[in-house]
C-alpha cells in the first residue's frame, strides 16, 4: 500500500476520534482517585498563591512607593515571603502526586494491555507484527504517560491560571478586560484549525515509527539469515527509509506545533500590548490608579502566559492523543476463540477420546484455500496416532484446531464427547502437552524453561523430566545448572537440546493427551533413540498424536493416518500402508531408498 493512501487513511481514521480518544484513561485512573483529588487540591491552593501576588504588588505600589510608608512595605515583603513558601510547599505537593499518578495510572495501563493482547486469539497474530504491538505497548504508552505526568498538570494549571487571572482582570478593570476579550476568537481559530492537523499527523508518525520499530523488531531476531546472505546493507537502507519516512512526517508535525505556538503568542501578546497602551495613557490622564494597571498588566501577563502555554502543549496533547487512539484499537481487539458463557465442565481428568466429524477448515490469511476437507478422525482413549504426509497436506492444522486456536467453519470436534466449542479454554488447553516443532526458550533458566509445562512442579518433578527427556546430563554441565540463564531464545543450547528441554515441559505437564510435532527432528539418531524410549514410556495410557515426516519415528504407532491436501487418503499401520502401497509407501520409498 503506498504512503499516500496510508497517510488518507490515517486522517480519516484520527479525524473519527481526536481528542476524545483521552478520555478512555479514565478507568486506568479511576482507582488512584485520592492522588488526583490530592493533585487537585494542592493545584488550587499553588494557583490561589499565584493569584494574590499581584493584589501585593498593587498595594505595594499604591500605599508602599508612593505614601513611602516602610511599615507597609515591611508587611508586604513578610506576606510575598510566606505566598513564596506556600507556593514552593504546594508546587512540590502537585508535582509528586500528579507523577506518582501518571506511573500508576500507566502501569495499570500497560498491564491491562499486556493481559488483553496476550489473550488474543492466533489469528489476531497472523495479521499484526509483534514490532508494531510492541511500539503500542512501549512507545504510545510512554507518549500517553508524558502528557498524565505533566502535560495534564501544566494544561490544567494554565485553565485555572487563564480563568482565575481572567476573572481578576475584569475585577480589577472592566474596560481593560473587554477589551482584552476582543482577541480570544482570533486566538481560537488557529487553535482549532491547526489543531486537527496536528493531530492527524501525529497519528501518522506514531504508525511511521510502528513499522521502523516492526522492521528492527523482525530483522534483530533473524540475524543469522541476513549475515549468511549478506543483506546488511539491505536490511540498513530498509530500516533507513522506514526512519526517514517517520521523521519526514515528524517534521511536519513539528513545523505545525510551531506554526500554532507564534501564532497564538503573537496575537495574544499583541492584543496585551495594545490593551496596556490604552491603560498607560489612561493613568497618565488620571483615570485609573497606578498600582490598579500594575495589578492589571500582571493578571494579564499571567492570562497570556497560560495561553502561550496551552497552545505549545496542544501539539503533545495530539500526539497523546493520536498514540491512545491507536492504544484504543488493541482494547478494541476482540477475539474470535472465546471460552462459553456458560462452559460444561470435564468431569475430572479427560479420558483423551477424539473425534473430528465433517471438518472443513481454512485459515483467516488464506480464505479462498481449504487447509482441511470434510475430515474424519476418531482416535480412542490410550491410543497413538501418527499424522504422515506432505508438507500442507493439514498435520498441523489438525493440531491448531484440537487445540482450539481456531474453529473449523464447518463441522465439529469433541474431546470425550463434548464439542470443544463448550468446554472452557484452560480445560481444554490443560488436557494437552505439546512439543511443538519450532521450540520457544524463554530468556529465564533451565529449570524456569522447564517448569513453563507446570508453574507449581518443585525442583524434584523439574529434575526427573529432564532425566526422562534425556536433558539432564547437558543441564547440569551448564556454568549454574539448572539455575543457568539460557538467553533469549536459548541462544546458548543447541537446536537438538532445546528441543528435548520442550520434551521435559511436556513430560512434566502430566496431561492425558499428548501432541508431539516433530518432536524429535533436531536430534541425531543417538539421541533420538533415547527420546524414543523416553516417549513411548511418557505414552503409555494416554493418548497420543505424533506427526513426523521421518517415517522411522512413528512405525510404533498404533495407526498410521496418511494426509494428502487436506483429506485422509490412507490409514492402517506401517506394514499393512506398504503393502496397500499409495501415498505412504512412496513416500517410505524415498527415504529408505538408500
Amino acid at each position: 500500500m503506498s504512503t499516500d493512501k496510508e497517510h488518507d487513511r490515517t486522517e480519516s481514521t484520527a479525524g473519527k476520534a481526536g481528542i476524545g480518544a483521552l478520555r478512555r484513561l479514565w478507568p486506568f485512573m479511576r482507582p488512584h482517585w485520592k492522588l488526583a483529588l490530592s493533585w487537585l487540591i494542592f493545584l488550587g491552593i499553588s494557583s490561589g498563591a499565584n493569584l494574590v501576588l499581584p493584589i501585593a504588588v498593587r498595594k505595594m505600589i499604591n500605599h508602599g512607593f508612593v505614601g513611602t510608608d516602610i511599615n507597609v512595605i515591611n508587611q508586604i515583603f513578610l506576606g510575598l515571603f510566606a505566598l513564596s513558601l506556600i507556593i514552593a510547599a504546594t508546587t512540590a505537593a502537585r508535582y509528586y502526586c500528579i507523577t506518582l499518578l501518571s506511573e500508576r495510572s500507566l502501569a495499570t495501563l500497560r498491564s491491562k494491555l499486556y493481559s488483553h493482547l496476550i489473550r488474543l486469539d492466533i489469528g489476531f497474530f497472523e495479521k499484526s507484527r509483534v514490532g508494531e504491538l510492541i511500539s503500542r505497548l512501549g512507545t504510545d504508552t510512554e507518549l500517553v504517560q508524558t502528557l498524565v505526568g505533566s502535560g495534564i498538570s501544566v494544561a490544567l494549571r494554565s485553565v485555572v491560571m487563564l480563568v482565575g487571572a481572567t476573572t481578576a482582570m475584569i475585577i480589577t478593570s472592566p474596560r481593560l478586560a473587554g477589551l482584552s476579550a476582543l482577541v480570544i476568537p482570533a486566538v481560537m481559530v488557529p487553535i482549532l484549525t491547526f489543531g486537527r492537523r496536528v493531530r492527524r499527523y501525529s497519528r501518522f508518525s506514531q504508525d511511521r515509527l510502528a513499522d521502523a520499530a516492526a522492521i528492527a523488531n523482525e530483522t534483530l531476531h533473524a540475524t543469522s539469515p541476513i549475515q549468511a546472505y549478506s543483506r546488511e546493507e539491505i536490511e540498513e537502507n530498509r530500516y533507513a527509509k522506514a526512519i526517514a519516512l517517520a521523521l519526514s512526517t515528524a517534521r511536519r508535525r513539528i513545523g505545525l506545533g510551531a506554526g500554532l505556538t507564534a501564532t497564538v503568542i503573537t496575537l495574544v501578546f499583541g492584543a496585551i500590548t495594545f490593551v496596556l497602551w490604552i491603560g498607560a495613557r489612561d493613568v497618565i490622564q488620571g483615570h485609573v490608579d497606578a498600582g490598579i494597571l500594575g495589578q492589571f498588566i500582571l493578571y494579564a501577563i499571567f492570562a497570556a502566559g497560560a495561553v502561550g502555554t496551552m497552545s505549545g502543549l496542544w501539539s503533545q496533547v495530539m500526539r497523546a492523543s493520536g498514540a491512545m487512539e491507536r492504544i484504543s484499537e488493541l482494547f478494541d481487539e476482540v477475539p474470535d476463540i472465546q471460552s462459553p458463557s456458560q462452559p460444561v465442565p470435564l468431569p475430572g481428568r479427560a479420558r483423551g477420546a477424539l473425534r473430528m466429524e465433517g471438518v472443513a477448515f481454512n485459515y483467516p490469511t488464506r480464505p479462498d484455500t481449504l487447509a482441511l476437507h470434510d475430515f474424519d478422525l476418531d482416535v480412542q482413549p490410550g491410543e497413538t496416532v501418527a499424522l504422515v504426509g506432505p508438507s500442507g497436506a493439514g498435520k498441523s492444522t489438525v493440531f491448531s484446531l484440537l487445540l482450539r486456536f481456531y474453529d473449523p467453519q464447518r463441522g465439529r470436534i469433541t474431546l470425550d464427547g463434548v464439542d470443544l466449542r463448550a468446554l472452557a479454554l484452560p480445560d481444554l488447553r490443560g488436557s494437552f502437552a505439546l512439543v511443538p516443532q519450532e521450540t520457544v526458550i524463554f530468556g529465564g533458566s533451565a529449570a524456569e524453561n522447564i517448569r513453563f509445562g507446570r508453574a507449581d512442579a518443585s525442583d524434584e518433578d523439574v529434575r526427573e523430566a529432564a532425566i526422562a527427556a534425556e536433558a539432564d546430563g547437558f543441564l547440569r554441565a551448564l556454568a549454574d545448572g539448572y539455575d543457568t540463564e539460557l538467553g533469549e531464545r536459548g541462544v546458548r543450547l543447541s537446536g537438538g537440546q532445546r528441543q528435548r528441554v520442550a520434551i521435559a515441559r511436556a513430560i512434566l505437564r502430566d496431561a492425558p493427551i499428548l501432541l508431539l510435532d516433530e518432536a524429535t527432528s533436531a536430534l541425531d539418531a543417538q539421541s533420538e533413540a533415547a527420546i524414543q524410549q523416553a516417549l513411548a514410556h511418557l505414552e503409555k495410557g494416554r493418548t497420543t498424536l505424533v506427526i513426523a515426516h521421518r517415517l522411522a519415528t512413528v512405525q510404533r504407532a498404533d495407526r498410521i493416518v496418511v494426509l494428502d491436501g487436506g483429506r485422509i487418503v490412507a490409514q492402517g499401520t506401517h506394514e499393512s500402508l506398504l503393502r496397500e502401497g499409495g501415498l505412504y509407501a512412496e513416500l517410505a520409498r524415498l527415504q529408505f531408498a538408500a
